[in-house]
């Protein structure tokens, strides 16, 4: 049974079990506290429960483990149809066994839920054993499993007929840190569920974590039924009742990046991608659509009047408002999208128009998939025409798009980290802490296995910072700025030397501090120095990075060089680029509306 704690859900009582059913989840493990917080009773609360195609798998944990509490537990799980009841591990094999023969009559079984990892489970086990009752067991979550840096394995001796219940949490390879949903964390779930169905476990699996974000049940169907999914793949012979999900989908290129805008925040943009040495390319045959060019980048200036570009426009002011990714199956990344919780995105499509797959995205935003094997990759023909070029002004050498940066609320940032490893074959950072002259951002960054799509999350804790007037500004969250692939930034620089790029000024004391920390010459220090460009080192390579000023809403990009092996994205360089931005109104440059 594929099952979710209530408390990962804001609302109320009733407000979480429609959450929870219109999702998918077959049941509930029902909290203490939601019971009593509910004014209905427990045979109300299964009834509406069961209205909704839910079961209540586990009720609990209770707080105390009293005789007196036990067995006034005992009698709500009953009325709540509930197998099972979650009991602290404190609980004493005296105060149990006067209990068992009430929780036998009422077809409820006990389980202690230890903490503490190893030494928990086992004091556990010790009062079970005391107990010697069929009706007495174990409940395990991973997070207390595995956080100290066990293995899976060394479950491989528990009595799995005393298994009653598992809750599922992610979280860091520590003993601190909150419970996160599967996907989020660092833990081995996939080699703790595989071991433990393996060895015969087939009762429900609950997911649980301590945020309540408004999309807690999506989250929590999505992060279920992927680790879940996954585990069948690795063995076959397990079966969850799971959806039949297509597999994760490479990533391998961002087709289009696509800007909403009106007349002026047009020209601004435009002003600077001119800058950039961008060309237009070509113009729809219907729209008030352009397409810019240089490399394999293709940037999209939508000033459409009606359809999704406009309404993100209207709630959004000028932002990017859509992406395209090059996927190895648009079809099936699609419908692992939807069946893993995201919303499907349609609007109508003109005369000569292709359908492409898409879902909708970060603040509203959408995706795109375009694959090779329909006509998708072509659009840029089918759709757009070519305009007689203006200028044949030289390129910047600018050849990809090397990043996204996405910046919103950090349980935003969660459930989004969460969608990108669990749709595609990606690979997930530890969360950087990037320190703003008004506070401290999280960020965490995706990218596909060989670097074609990399995606910065970064999550703000409030409204002073940078990142925080962003979101603000922009009512919700959004892509804040684009990193464009070089080969030779001094190259790259030296062209953007005669096209009037704003390029945003670096403090002199940086570029002191930075010769000092990687061992730099002089010459090679006055040379980024006088560029504006920051950098960056490793044992695996370098990365240089020169920055424009904000534009509307706090808006950016990033010209970049990565060399050798370099992987990173100058976290060292983050705190100094947000000071120098500070300086500048987060809507410089044009007015939002």
């Amino acid at each position: 049974m594929l099952t979710i704690a209530t408390t990962n859900v804001s609302g109320t009582l009733p407000e979480k079990l429609r959450a929870i059913a219109s999702v998918g989840f077959q049941g509930i493990e029902l909290s203490t506290v939601d019971l009593i917080n509910a004014d209905i009773s427990a045979r109300e609360v299964r009834t509406e429960a069961e209205a909704l195609g839910l079961k209540v798998a586990a009720f609990g944990p209770i707080e105390t483990a009293s005789v007196a509490h036990l067995k006034a537990a005992i009698v709500q799980a009953h009325d709540l149809g509930a197998p099972i009841l979650l009991v602290p591990a404190q609980a004493s094999p005296s105060d149990l066994s006067q209990v068992v023969t009430q929780a036998q009559a009422a077809r409820v079984r006990i389980a202690l839920c230890p903490s503490g990892g190893e030494s928990g489970e086992s004091r556990a086990l010790d009062v079970i054993t005391a107990v010697d009752q069929d009706y007495v067991g174990l409940c395990l979550n991973s997070l207390d499993v595995l956080r100290d840096g066990s293995r899976p394995a060394r479950l491989r001796d528990l009595p799995v007929d005393r298994l009653f219940h598992v809750q599922l949490s992610d979280g860091p390879l520590s003993n601190v840190g909150d419970r996160h949903l599967p996907g989020q964390g660092d833990l081995n779930l996939t080699g703790f569920v595989r071991l433990l169905a393996s060895k015969g476990y087939a009762q429900a699996w609950s997911v649980s974590c301590a945020m309540q974000p408004d999309n807690a049940a999506r989250d929590g169907w999505r992060a279920l039924v992927s680790l879940l999914d996954d585990v069948s793949r690795t063995e076959p012979s397990l079966h969850f009742g799971t959806p039949d999900l297509p597999a994760r989908v490479p990533a391998v290129g961002i087709e289009f990046i696509e800007f909403t805008v009106d007349g002026a925040s047009a020209f601004a943009l435009e002003a600077i991608l001119i800058a950039m040495r961008f060309r237009l390319e070509r113009q729809h045959r219907t729209k008030n659509v352009s397409l810019w060019r240089q490399g394999a980048i293709n940037i999209v200036v939508n000033q459409e009047q009606s359809g999704h570009a406009r309404n993100a426009f209207v709630n959004h002011g000028p932002s990017i408002c859509d992406m395209g990714l090059r996927v190895a199956d648009a079809a099936a990344t699609s419908n692992r999208a939807m069946l893993l919780g995201a919303t499907n995105f349609n609007q109508p499509v003109g005369l000569g128009e292709l359908d492409i797959p898409a879902i909708r995205s970060v603040g509203g935003s959408v995706i795109h998939f375009i694959d090779e094997h329909s006509n998708l990759h072509r659009v840029w023909d089918i759709e757009f025409a070519p305009v007689d070029r203006i200028s044949n002004a030289q390129p910047a050498g600018l050849r990809r798009i090397d990043h996204i940066a996405q910046t919103m609320q950090f349980d935003e940032m969660q459930s989004w980290l969460l969608y990108y490893v669990s749709t595609f074959e990606m690979q997930k950072t530890p969360i950087v802490n990037v320190t703003d002259p008004l506070g401290v951002v999280l960020s965490q960054s995706v990218a596909s296995p060989e670097g074609e799509v990399r995606l910065n999350l970064n999550g703000a804790q409030g409204q002073r910072t940078f990142a925080g007037h962003f979101v603000a500004d922009n009512f919700g969250a959004g892509v804040q700025h684009l990193a464009f692939r070089t080969d030779d930034v001094f190259e790259t620089s030296a062209v953007l030397a005669v096209s009037d790029f704003p390029r945003l000024p670096v403090p002199t004391n940086y570029y002191v501090d930075t010769q000092a920390k990687f061992g730099l010459s002089d010459a090679f220090t006055k040379q980024i120095q006088d560029a504006q460009i920051m950098y960056d080192e490793d044992e695996a390579g370098a990365y240089f990075q020169l920055y424009s000023t904000p534009i509307f809403g706090g808006f950016f990009f990033e010209l970049v060089q990565r060399t050798g092996g370099y992987a990173g994205y100058g976290a060292r360089n983050a705190s100094v680029r947000l000071a120098a931005q500070a300086k500048y109104k987060p809507v410089a440059g044009m007015p939002k509306r």
